[in-house]
């Protein structure tokens, strides 16, 4: 049996708070350099160019990529071999915390109906168990313009592939300029209400440019990547034909009266960062 220490972990969610928000996630910046030459709309390619260099500021001032720092969303993975010696949902809350405090990020937490900001960037945390003595950590920082243009709702199983594709069109359509595109869109379906949203929050973190291997959800990834740009939003909403960079769709058996689907929209500014301890 391995032990860590809580406090191991505090420092590692603390650090990968903050350099998540100082960088891109795997394989967005490649994908908006790609957008640029392949976007035929010049005030779309302007766009485009100056989220290139807003990247390139924040990583050589290592300044936040965006004034909206996120909404912490932990995803933690624990080895059956690991004993954690301490509180450790206390230890991740602590590390946040530090994190925004020494990172100069915005406290961006508030109670729902006071608004009062809660002044400790309360995450939202996701626990796995998983063979072997590691812990992986992986902390995505959400912003909540993209988060408030997402859905998940159950559809009713005659609904099937197209009833799922007419729903993220129609979701993106609506959204128009409010989720900063080019987007990635993250697609859970199946399991329940639950479980699809975290499928589609967990698709997210998957680096731009990689499909799922399974070769159905990898075809259905591509078509509606290739409809979502046809719709004509465009970076920013300002017209073009790159509303999104990437469509990674997870999928989980479900009840055979029910066809859950989550539909997670992520802005331009992708900020995922993991680690092993």
């Amino acid at each position: 049996m391995r032990r860590i220490k809580a406090q191991e972990i505090e420092e590692k969610v603390k650090e990968l708070f903050i350099e998540s928000n100082l960088s891109l996630g795997p394989g967005v910046l490649s994908a908006l350099e790609r957008a640029y030459y392949e976007e035929t709309s010049s005030l779309g390619k302007e766009v485009i160019r100056e989220l290139l260099e807003n990247a390139q500021v924040a990583m050589e001032e290592r300044i936040p990529l965006c004034q909206d720092t996120g909404l912490p969303v932990v995803f933690l993975e624990v080895g059956t071999e690991v004993l954690i010696e301490g509180d450790l949902k206390e230890a991740i809350r602590r590390g946040i915390k530090r994190g925004t405090e020494e990172g100069f990020l915005r406290f961006s937490v508030c109670e729902p109906f006071t608004r009062k900001n809660t002044w400790s960037n309360d995450p939202v945390v996701h626990f796995d168990l998983v063979p072997g003595d590691k812990v992986r950590i992986i902390l995505l920082s959400k912003g909540g313009g993209s988060e408030n243009s997402s859905k998940a709702l159950v559809l009713s199983p005659w609904a099937g592939k197209e009833g799922i594709k007419r729903l993220v069109l129609q979701l993106i359509e609506e959204a128009g300029p409010n989720p900063c595109p080019p987007l990635i869109v993250g697609i859970g379906i199946g399991g329940n209400l639950e479980g699809a949203s975290v499928l589609a929050k967990k698709a997210l973190l998957r680096p731009i440019g990689t499909y799922n291997p399974d070769p159905q959800l990898a075809s259905f990834e591509k078509e509606l990547l290739s409809q979502i740009n046809d719709l004509g939003i465009g970076p920013q909403g300002y017209g073009g034909g790159i509303t999104a960079l990437a469509v990674h769709v997870e999928m989980a058996p479900c009840h055979i009266a029910s066809l859950p689907v989550a539909i997670n929209l992520q802005c331009h500014s992708h900020r995922w960062k993991e680690a092993i301890l």
